[in-house]
């Protein structure tokens, strides 16, 4: 790497919040299928620590925070804030801030069959990407709380990857 952060090597975890951390737990756990690693918390300031290195409110407490493993890629740091006045609901991906999580699957209607058996909400049929994209397939689905998601899968590559000097990383292939 010839610029950027010195020494970056990728994407350690990736941390949101939601309104609460049991319901989480058992939809990452139980349904996605993620290893729960450990805990913290809770974490609470009379200063303004809070403000000055989280970037929330001064009197913000943290009930807990959780640390999880879904298998190859970052690791997911899941927050449970105790509920305050001007608390936002979850963002759609049109909205500032809006996201959503994809997870890389080998057969997505395989998938798709089972978040549906679990009582999971799954928006449409699955998307045939184009362009770029072309031989990728995708939908998306919502947490118990409304946390956009999305199952991918493109297990014949992407049109891209003919040409492409840098290739995206694939789950399936972490060490490439």
């Amino acid at each position: 790497m010839t610029n950027g952060i010195p020494g970056l090597r990728g994407t350690d975890h990736i941390g949101f919040t939601v309104p609460d951390l049991d319901e989480a737990h058992a939809f990452f756990v139980d349904v996605i299928g993620c290893d729960y690693v450990y805990s913290l918390g809770p974490m609470a300031h009379d200063d303004d620590w809070m403000a000055v290195h989280l970037n929330v409110d001064r009197a913000s407490v943290v009930r807990e925070l959780r640390f999880y493993r879904c298998r190859f890629g970052p690791n997911f740091e899941i927050f449970e804030y105790l509920p305050q006045d001007g608390q936002r609901e979850q963002p759609r991906n049109s909205d500032i801030g809006g996201h959503h999580l994809a997870f890389y699957v080998d057969d997505l209607d395989a998938a798709i069959a089972y978040l549906t058996s679990r009582g999971i909400r799954v928006l449409g049929e699955p998307t045939r990407s184009s362009r770029a994209s072309e031989g990728q397939r995708w939908v998306y689905f919502l947490s118990p709380w409304g946390m956009q998601l999305e199952l991918v899968s493109y297990p014949g590559g992407k049109a891209y990857e003919k040409d492409a000097e840098v290739l995206l990383w694939h789950p399936a292939r972490p060490g490439e």
